[in-house]
């Protein structure tokens, strides 16, 4: 079942649990200003009692923390919490036939193994749900009551390289994808940790959790293979960087044979000319180019004479990267236009 597609008039109630953080405060500003739906609660565990503009000063809002105690009165449930959280809930809010977008990691893999390795955490058998790309799984989204929104990192990566997989006509063989991807320290949550603080970020980059970030699965698996059997060589390298909002993504990609550049691009162009939020740019993206915005930047810089191929990519990992990419498939669930919100 899903629900009813909105006939323009309609609005339907929403509620956000995890409101507090960066990625819930998002949505929080997006939803208030959206002309379909009606915010009704802000949940938050550690904020109870508090009113959003006092720890957001800049949301327009007048909506007091709540703590959730299964409340089910809303038609459409956000989840922004921290991984493991939303494994207690879902299950819950979706016997009583809610509609479900969680923001977390929690429900994004099939593999309850690989669940269990990268996020060293038992998934639920219980609750299934749709992987949340629209670009590439708009009419899964549409029929779905449940939408598992994709991680920061994995949507600036996966949509990068997506046309080198799904397209029919083409017949590009990917060997191997070796990328780096710089993150702004607004990923790492809303944290007090020591190593975000200002004095440790400030003019600063570093690498982690390379080779085991909990994304790796989750691209490998919407490209088409697994993390634990491979059709192609793959390596992350995830960094975060001295800046607030953004994922800059260089994707370096070894193909079974050379192609020419213009190929690349007008199949890049075909892939994506009903897709509103992603640009193949002819220049160099930067983050500023999509800061605050839900789009994502794709430029292809590079094609080698011996099959290598470089793309770079740029997405606000806020927006297109979380709370942005949600309030999208949302749209499409609603059967609502889905730039809805989010110009």
């Amino acid at each position: 079942m899903t629900l009813p597609v909105s006939d323009g008039s309609k609005k339907y109630s929403v509620s956000i649990i995890g409101a507090s953080g960066y990625s819930g405060a998002e949505l929080t500003r997006l939803l208030l200003h959206h002309p379909q739906v009606e915010l009704r609660n802000l949940y938050a565990f550690s904020q109870t009692g508090k009113p959003a503009s006092e720890l957001y000063p800049a949301l327009d809002c007048d909506k007091v923390y709540k703590t959730y105690n299964g409340e089910t009165e809303s038609d459409i449930f956000f989840l922004a919490l921290p991984h493991g959280e939303a494994l207690q809930l879902v299950p819950a809010l979706l016997r009583t036939g809610k509609t479900v977008i969680d923001l977390s990691g929690d429900f994004r893999l099939k593999s309850v193994l690989e669940h269990k390795q990268f996020y060293n955490q038992t998934k639920s058998p219980e609750a299934v749900m749709t992987y949340g790309m629209p670009e590439l799984f708009g009419k899964e989204i549409k029929s779905s009551k449940a939408v598992s929104n994709p991680g920061c990192f994995a949507t600036s990566i996966i949509l990068g390289v997506a046309p080198l997989f799904f397209s029919r006509e083409s017949s590009i063989k990917v060997r191997s994808i070796n990328c780096t991807s710089t993150s702004g320290i607004s990923g790492a949550g809303r944290s007090s940790r020591t190593e975000l603080s200002f004095s440790e970020m400030s003019e600063n980059v570093r690498a982690y959790k390379v080779g085991i970030h909990q994304h790796t699965p989750e691209i490998m698996q919407a490209l088409g293979t697994s993390a634990t059997s491979p059709s192609f060589d793959f390596t992350f390298t995830p960094m975060i960087g001295a800046l607030v909002r953004g994922i800059y993504s260089i994707l370096n990609v070894q193909l079974d044979k050379p192609s020419d550049m213009e190929d690349i691009k007008q199949h890049y162009r075909e892939f994506y000319k009903k897709a509103p939020f992603v640009r193949v740019r002819e220049s160099m993206t930067e983050v500023r180019h999509v800061y605050r915005t839900n789009n994502c930047d794709i430029h292809i810089a590079h094609t080698g004479a011996g099959g290598s191929l470089v793309i770079v990519t740029a997405i606000d990992n806020l927006l297109k990267g979380a709370a942005g990419q949600a309030v999208q498939n949302m749209n499409i669930m609603l059967g609502i236009d889905e730039r809805t919100g989010l110009s």
